[in-house]
Parts: structure tokens; sequence; C-alpha cells
């Protein structure tokens, strides 16, 4: 594990242990009713890792459902991936985390996945989808202990879809098209 990944762990674990009702001494709970109480509930470490995994995952999923099947070849320039490149790589890193903390195959292993493979915009998107729906699978069945056990490589690979995610907003803005989460709702 990097010191990035160490950093970035520990940032996540101490917000959630900062929020926890047992720091707070502004009242007891058995002076609020349930309704107050349930509504100060905090989110375990596996909600909280689950919510950000699915909410990056959204995002590059509504991108690569949204961008023209005619424009998944775009890239800014020759030193940088394609479009469907950068989504394929995306998940295939997910994979690679998946697979590490399963200890089992699941999709493919490689963090490149090639376009001769994955053909279509449609073959691209589906196993996108399924990369991050893997993974919620993953954070959901190994709990906290299982989360916090991996804090450090789910917090890493959030960043690591977040800064892809930044990557196909410049895509966006350069073809002149606001990216989906970017418009007014």
């Amino acid at each position: 594990m990097d010191v990035k990944r160490i950093i970035a762990s520990m940032a996540l674990l101490t917000a959630t242990l900062l929020v926890s009702p047992a720091i707070s001494h502004a009242a007891t709970p058995q002076a609020e009713p349930a309704a107050a109480q349930a509504e100060k509930k905090v989110k375990s470490p596996s909600a909280v890792v689950l919510e950000n995994w699915n909410e990056i995952g959204n995002k590059i999923v509504a991108m690569a459902e949204d961008w023209p099947e005619e424009k998944y070849s775009y890239r800014p320039n020759d030193t940088v991936r394609t479009f469907a490149q950068v989504l394929l790589h995306i998940a295939g890193n997910n994979y690679d985390l998946v697979n590490h903390i399963t200890g089992k195959k699941m999709g493919r292993a490689d963090n490149d996945p090639s376009t001769d493979t994955f053909k279509t915009k449609a073959q691209i998107v589906e196993y996108l989808k399924k990369s991050f729906t893997d993974g919620a699978d993953v954070i959901q069945a190994g709990g906290d202990a299982g989360t916090l056990k991996e804090l450090g490589n789910w917090v890493g690979y959030i960043e690591h879809s977040g800064e892809h995610y930044g990557q196909l907003v410049v895509y966006y803005r350069n073809n002149k098209v606001t990216p989906p989460d970017s418009r007014k709702k």
C-alpha cells in the first residue's frame, strides 16, 4: 500500500469517527424521540465506501451511456487513451481490485482490456456497469470488517475512478458538450 492510499484511508476513517454519535455530548439518546435518533444515525464504514463507490460509478456509467458511439474513438491527442479505452481501463482496474479482494476471477483481470474484445458501445457499457455492480457486491458481502481490511484499496480505486471521471469531463468539454452531471436538472 502506498503512502497516498494510507493517508486517504486515514482521512476517511477519521472523518467517519468524527461524525460518530459517541463523540457528541449534546444530548443523551434517551432524551430524544426515536425519529431524532434515527436521523442522527451514522453510516457504517462499509456504507460510506459503498456510497462513494456507487456515486463515482454512476457518474462514469452515465457518461458511457450518454457519449455517442461514433465518438468512442475520440482522444484529445495521440498520447492518451480513447474514450472507449478509458472506460475499459476503469472497468479492468475495478476487476483488478475485486479479484484481489475475493481471490476469485471475475471479469477480465487486465487493466486495459482491448477494444478488439469490446467492440461496441453496448459491450463496453455493459462491462463497465458490471464492474461497478460486482465491486458494490463485494463491499456489501465484506461488511465493515472486510471493507476496513481493504480500506486503502477501496479509497485508492474510488480515487482512480474519480481521476478518470475528470479526464472524461475534458473529453466532453473539448467537444463542446456538457457532461451529464453538469447539466441542469
